[in-house]
């Protein structure tokens, strides 16, 4: 039953949340609101939303292309399209069940690239590490350009700490006793691999061009939504840090839920909303930014999933005629 009730708040609730999100945005506007609402869509220009996904498309490419700068310390060069299709896998799953995705991934690369799954997940780990590092970064310069964004403030209570070592002595002594079973030789097995995985930063080659690759990323995540403004005459003249602000609260709310879904558009009016723009246009520019990543994941993630076996059985077929020729 405890098993259960876990299970439904990391998988069910996050998506229930989204849906609960959704439902309150609509109730929450009057007809005339989500009249102008749709008229907002119906108008954007959507060359721009063309743009934005193009970007977000690069910002895959590249980010795919970086994972081998992680996957060589390891000893493993893994396909280019091999990448490209399980991270985009790894993305739709997301969609459906929060962080299923990195599980996915690296599933995917175990499967078709022959990579062990501790050691890819470990490298994914590292990402997301640096993905909550640059995150974080981008909180603080928000804050620091005076915008919207608030973050609650952090108490250390003594009984909390107290707790956190009673956990960690805990944990330790149940790591020494599992050690001498055959169990315990797995999970050793397991963790140095996820260790070896996650510290292959310090030993890539070229990290030079692995921290390109970074920036570029996350400045093309920035740019998805930076010439969206321009789809609508309401959003056309905002300046850096109202789009700015906005990327950063639609990043958290991506975070946090199963791809944003219901709180994205509501972070990004709240956001919006503060800068002379009414709230109706903002909840619009929210719903045309989301709606438009979010259909490109699922069109380029479901053509991942049907590709990415036939891709592997066409280099197979390529590799056993070369051997009898």
């Amino acid at each position: 039953m405890k098993k259960i009730i876990v299970e439904f708040f990391k998988n069910i609730f996050p998506l229930l949340l989204g849906v609960f999100l959704i439902y309150y945005s609509y109730s929450n506007t009057s007809p005339e609101d989500r009249q102008e609402i749709f008229k907002s869509l119906k108008y954007a220009d959507y060359r721009y939303v063309a743009l934005s996904i193009f970007l977000a498309i690069l910002s895959h490419l590249s980010r795919s292309y970086r994972w081998k700068y992680l996957l060589t310390p390891l000893g493993y060069k893994i396909n280019f399209l091999n990448s490209v299709m399980s991270l985009l896998i790894g993305f739709l799953a997301n969609l459906g069940v929060p962080r299923s995705g990195e599980f996915l991934r690296a599933s995917s690369i175990t499967l078709y690239e022959k990579v062990p799954f501790e050691k890819g997940f470990g490298t994914i780990i590292t990402e997301r590490i640096i993905d909550v590092i640059i995150l974080s970064t981008c909180i603080v310069i928000g804050m620091s350009m005076n915008s919207y964004i608030t973050i609650p403030k952090l108490s250390l209570k003594p009984l909390s700490i107290l707790l956190f070592i009673t956990i960690s002595i805990l944990v330790y002594f149940l790591y020494k006793l599992i050690k001498k079973s055959s169990l315990g030789y797995k999970i050793s097995h397991f963790v140095l691999g996820l260790k070896k995985g996650v510290l292959s930063i310090l030993s890539i080659p070229n990290k030079e061009k692995f921290i390109i690759h970074t920036l570029f990323i996350w400045i093309m995540y920035f740019l998805m939504i930076y010439v969206m403004k321009f789809s609508m005459p309401e959003t056309f003249y905002l300046g850096f840090e109202a789009i700015f602000s906005a990327f950063v609260a639609g990043s958290i709310a991506i975070s946090i839920t199963n791809g944003g879904i219901g709180i994205y558009p509501l972070a990004i009016a709240s956001i919006i909303s503060q800068y002379g723009v009414s709230y109706e246009s903002a909840l619009a520019f929210g719903w045309i930014v989301w709606t438009s990543q979010t259909l490109m994941i699922l069109t380029f993630g479901s053509l991942s999933f049907i590709f990415l076996p036939i891709f592997f059985h066409l280099l197979q077929m390529m590799f056993y005629q070369k051997l009898h020729i």
